[in-house]
Order: structure tokens, then sequence, then C-alpha cells
């Protein structure tokens, strides 16, 4: 049990904060170019040279660039018109068309945000560059200027790591706890337990403490990793980080022991902790974001504790929220735990008394 607990959590750490993630890099790109002049070819060289888009090739109709996208030789064809340098030198307007392959929508909405900041950067290089030929047209001359609060750097480690935690963190105690008393009824301790001068609170304690301070040291290993490795920061304060933590811990060994009180085999809580975990994960906004989702999906996740603290780890970790900010989603956690430990509690009298 000792590697389970606390080699494969950090292994996952490690593995997944790298396949997790929402950068794409090397889009393959084919260029249906009608043009030929200078800008075109400046264009494309721009498009090249960063890490993002691959050149594989040329097309010259619309049927092989088709054919290209068909046949998965390319994910996006930049196509640009003839008379583009003309048009800009003279009227500071020009048309590039972008094709995408769309199969995976969220894919195609990351390439199509690259290859726009590609475009509007050669923008900028035209202004720079023809600022007296543009002057005399009716080319826009605003000037945007972008900063990104919490994560200059837009690293999706940074958003990522918070996240992954919480999963490892919630792995451990729900899938833990909830072996607690079914591998109690599977090997008859139950009973004797049953008859013995313990408390039904002592019992209750007694099963979560010991996960309780396994998956706070988890966290708290699992903090040393992102900080030392991922250079994550921690703007917040760890000791309110631990306290919010504890309380969620609360909540989702609550849960793993109220399944392994319904449960009459670990095999039947493994497969009751997975499908929760699952429910749990997709919609927590890990992944995709919350406000993205239908409006009675938006309701369900208000009662999944997933979701409220990985809130919670981003807000503390990356902008430095104190607890004032994130006292909703403490609320909610603290509220979930009452329920499902008093949930547990009911069940277990009602299943062995």
């Amino acid at each position: 049990m000792l590697p389970i607990i606390f080699l494969l959590p950090l292994f996952q750490l490690l593995v997944l904060v790298h396949a997790a993630t929402f950068e794409i890099k090397k889009v393959d790109m084919v260029v249906m170019n009608m043009d030929n002049g200078s800008f075109s070819r400046s264009l494309i060289n721009k498009f090249v040279s960063t890490n993002y888009f691959k050149y594989v090739g040329s097309s010259y109709s619309d049927e092989s660039v088709k054919n290209d996208l068909a046949v998965n030789k390319a994910r996006m064809a930049l196509i640009i018109p003839q008379h583009f340098e003309k048009n800009l030198l003279n009227t500071g307007k020009g048309k590039v068309q972008f094709i995408i392959n769309a199969e995976d929508g969220a894919a195609a909405a990351v390439i199509q945000s690259y290859a726009s900041s590609i475009v509007f950067g050669f923008n900028q290089d035209i202004i720079a560059d023809f600022k007296y030929n543009l002057m005399r047209s009716n080319f826009s001359m605003i000037n945007t200027i972008v900063r990104y609060w919490y994560n200059p750097e837009l690293d999706y480690k940074h958003y990522m790591v918070p996240g992954i935690l919480v999963l490892l963190v919630t792995v451990v105690g729900m899938f833990l706890s909830s072996m607690n008393i079914v591998r109690e009824k599977e090997i008859g301790t139950i009973e004797q337990l049953n008859v013995t001068p313990i408390k039904k609170r002592h019992f209750i304690i007694g099963k979560l403490l010991p996960f309780w301070f396994l998956a706070n040291f988890e966290l708290a290993l699992g903090l040393v990793i992102a900080k030392l490795i991922f250079d994550v920061p921690i703007l917040g304060n760890i000791f309110l980080i631990f306290f919010l933590a504890s309380t969620y811990l609360l909540v989702i060994q609550a849960i793993g022991l109220f399944i392994s009180t319904i449960a009459e085999t670990q095999q039947q809580a493994l497969f009751l902790s997975w499908f929760f975990m699952v429910l749990f994960m997709l919609m927590s906004g890990l992944f995709t974001p919350i406000d993205s989702m239908p409006g009675w999906a938006q309701i369900i996740t208000l009662f999944n504790p997933v979701a409220h603290f990985i809130e919670i780890m981003r807000r503390v970790l990356l902008k430095g929220s104190g607890f004032f900010e994130v006292q909703k989603q403490f609320w909610m956690l603290f509220g979930l735990a009452l329920l499902m430990i008093s949930l547990s509690t009911w069940r277990y009298r009602k299943t062995t008394g």
C-alpha cells in the first residue's frame, strides 16, 4: 500500500502535468500563396519561425488544399489571395484565410487563436516599417497592449498543476476511505467492532483520521514538487491552503466512507468511487470551463467539491487570495462536509446496527 499511496500519485503528478496540456505545438500547415510578394513571404516566415506551426508544403488549388486536410497532411491551410501586398499598401487592408481541421473543436479554437496572434504581430511590423505609406491610407493605427495577470507567461503548468494536485489528493482520500468499512465486512471483523464499547463517533474518526493525515502529507509533498520542478508560484498563505484542504478532505473522505457503508465488496466500492471520481473530475472545470457548461450542469457543479477546491487552489496559489476571496467556496465545502459525515454516520448505524 505504501508505494500506491506515495509513489504513484507523485508519478502521476510528474506525468500528467506534461500530458494534460492546452498548448498545441508543431501544427502541420500548408500554404496557398497566390500573391508571391515580399509581404506574403514575410507572413509565411513569421508563421514558420514560431514553435506552433510547421510548414509541410504548398498547395496551388482549392482542391489540393481540401485533399491535404482530408488526408491529415495538414491541420491548417493558410491562403493568401492575389494582390495581397498591393491592397495592403494602397488601401491599408488585406485579407488572408485560415482553413482549420475542426474535428477537435477545442484544438481548432487554439490553432485559430495562435494564427490570429501571428497575423496581429505581422500587422504591427508593417505599421513600424511602412508607417508613412499606411498613414496615407485608411489603415487603423490603433495600438493594442495586452497584459496577462496572475500568469503573465501563459504557462499552462501554472494553470494545470493546482488542479492536478487536487485530483491526486482526491484519489488518496476517496479511494482509501471507500475501502474502509467494506474491508471489515469482507474479513468479518465488522461484527466484532460492533460489539465493542467503541462509540460510533470514535469509529468514524478512527476511519477518517489516518487517511486525512496521509492526504495532507501528499498535498504538502505535491506543493514542494510543484514549486521546485514546475516553478508554480505560491503567492497565498500556505496555512490557509492546508486549512481549506483539511475541510475539503473531510468531504471527500466522508463520500468514500458513505460508499463503503453501502458496498458489500471492495470491488463494488472501487467501481462506485471511480464513477463519482470521473463525474467530479470532468465537471470540475479543470479541462473545460464551468462557464461554458449548460445551465443545468453549472447547477450540478455547485455540489461538486472538486470544482470548489480547484478554484480555491488556483486563487490562493496564483492570485494570492485570502480567506475573504474564497469564503464562498469554503462554506460550500463546509456544508457538504456536514452533510456527508451525517449521511455516513447514519448509514453505518443502519447497515451494522
